[in-house]
């Protein structure tokens, strides 16, 4: 039977799945409703401590789960290319990908590894090149890639001029940018896979709003203590006001797992801030086609010949 708000998951046995952003939050929910499902699930993770110990939860919930934790910092296309490579080594088709892992807001301009603004870096670029290096596998199982977006991107446009916020830093802008990014790369492969015949097919959708880490304290990343956007969500969560981890989860769970003959190309709560997984109209920001195009071109440019096609 569904849960509060929730829909029924079909039987995952015999599936293998990668989902990124897994070690807590809404990446853990999403990780763990897969495991329910009888899917095997691979879990990317930068923090090796923090990733066993969502194994084990999991594994507390689901006898004989099949779970791995292999590493993975998306902010180093070294580390991408690194797990990629051993991967396609395996030779395992891949039937799931759920990109959701993300960085927000830092207090001041970070970058990456590699040099890109850590917003744009981390949630599309290191998503881009993780999808392209794993290509391989996604087409021997004709998968289904979920990417996840944000609210963020309703209002959020690409700064073509200067992808990387070198000058006149704005950190919600570049997150803005940087989930732009994501819904635009979405529909670029989906296009693409439908031209050349991969047989991948690619959505999105968007958690709504719910009190993650995102803005919670994160000394790594700038952010000594909790963000008051962080306390604000927390008290209007409790509220019913907005989302909680596991409602926010469901939108991404739904993208990934509906039947092909009922597929959207967007899913997001059905009050945009909370309530029940529904599909969505594609916003505006992510609708050209034609900045798609361009923003996949830029992406093969910076992160480099090895990640595609």
């Amino acid at each position: 039977m569904p849960r509060n708000n929730d829909f029924t998951m079909h039987n995952l046995t015999g599936t293998l799945a990668v989902v990124t952003g897994a070690s807590d939050g809404i990446g853990q929910v999403i990780a763990t409703r897969l495991v329910e499902a009888g899917a095997e699930v691979i879990l990317p993770v930068r923090n090796r401590a923090k990733g066993a110990a969502a194994a084990d939860r999991m594994r507390g919930r689901v006898a004989g789960a099949r779970i791995s934790t292999p590493n993975l910092d998306l902010s180093s296309l070294e580390s991408v290319a690194a797990l990629t490579d051993a991967l396609v080594a395996e030779g395992r088709s891949i039937d799931l990908l759920i990109n959701n892992a993300g960085v927000m807001t830092p207090p001041s301009r970070q970058v990456t590894k590699d040099g890109f603004e850590l917003q744009f870096g981390t949630n599309h670029l290191g998503h881009f090149a993780l999808t392209m290096g794993l290509l391989p596998l996604l087409r021997a199982g004709k998968a289904r890639v979920t990417h996840q977006t944000s609210i963020a991107a309703r209002q959020g446009k690409v700064n073509w001029d200067d992808l990387n916020w070198e000058t006149d830093y704005d950190a919600m802008k570049a997150y803005g940018q940087s989930k732009v990014a994501v819904g635009l790369f979405a529909r670029e492969l989906d296009a693409r896979s439908r031209a050349a015949g991969w047989g991948v097919t690619s959505n999105l959708s968007h958690p709504g709003v719910s009190p993650t880490n995102l803005l919670a304290a994160q000394p790594g990343m700038g952010r000594q203590s909790d963000s008051a956007e962080i306390r604000l969500i927390r008290v209007m969560s409790r509220l019913g006001i907005v989302g909680t981890p596991e409602t926010a989860a469901l939108p991404a769970l739904l993208a990934a797992t509906v039947p092909a003959s009922q597929e959207g190309g967007f899913f997001g709560p059905k009050r945009q801030v909370g309530g029940p997984p529904a599909a969505q109209t594609l916003w505006p920001t992510m609708g050209g086609a034609e900045e798609a195009r361009r923003l996949w071109d830029a992406s093969e440019r910076l992160v480099g010949a090895r990640f595609t096609v």
